[in-house]
């Protein structure tokens, strides 16, 4: 394994950590972090539910938070790890803000756009250029997201029973 790859890894499970406190506010585990040189600079995690925000997704998080920190809404030379491959509004986002690199770990075969569905990063109409890497720890957040959504579809239906036994 290439040292980039470690780094990779690394930073991967520290976006997992993080998609686990979005779980717990009972949003989809998405967690991200963006790095330079080697120091976290935002963090972030879903929070559409809690914040009424449709646009709070973890990626969006992260850029408003680098923003800030940076002064500068321009977050070249940094590196976006996240545990789902970006759909188009984060896609978008990450181009205008000028993410040098994108790492993702699982592939989103419904709504992903850098690769899966669509790439809006090699798009004619993209301005700039960022690298892209899917797949990092693919099976661990696969695994995570998969466990959320069975858990919620369970809890669904318990209270599907619920009501139709007149126990509501």
């Amino acid at each position: 394994m290439t040292k980039q790859s470690e780094q990779d890894n690394e930073y991967m499970r520290k976006a997992m950590s993080l998609a686990s406190l979005a779980e717990q506010e009972g949003e989809v585990p998405v967690g991200a972090l963006l790095v330079r040189d080697n120091e976290i600079i935002a963090t972030g995690w879903n929070r559409s539910i809690g914040q009424h925000d449709a646009t709070a997704h973890a990626e969006i998080q992260v850029i408003r938070s680098a923003g800030e920190k940076l002064e500068n809404y321009r977050l070249t030379d940094t590196t976006l790890y996240v545990t789902l491959e970006p759909c188009p509004m984060c896609a978008g986002a990450l181009l205008h803000s000028r993410v040098g690199r994108i790492v993702f770990g699982a592939f989103d075969g419904k709504a992903g756009a850098a690769g899966s569905v669509l790439n809006l990063f090699e798009s004619q109409a993209a301005y700039h250029y960022a690298e892209i890497e899917g797949g990092v720890l693919e099976l661990e957040c696969k695994a995570q997201l998969q466990a959320f959504f069975k858990r919620r579809r369970k809890e669904k239906k318990e209270l599907r029973d619920k009501l139709k036994k007149g126990e509501l």
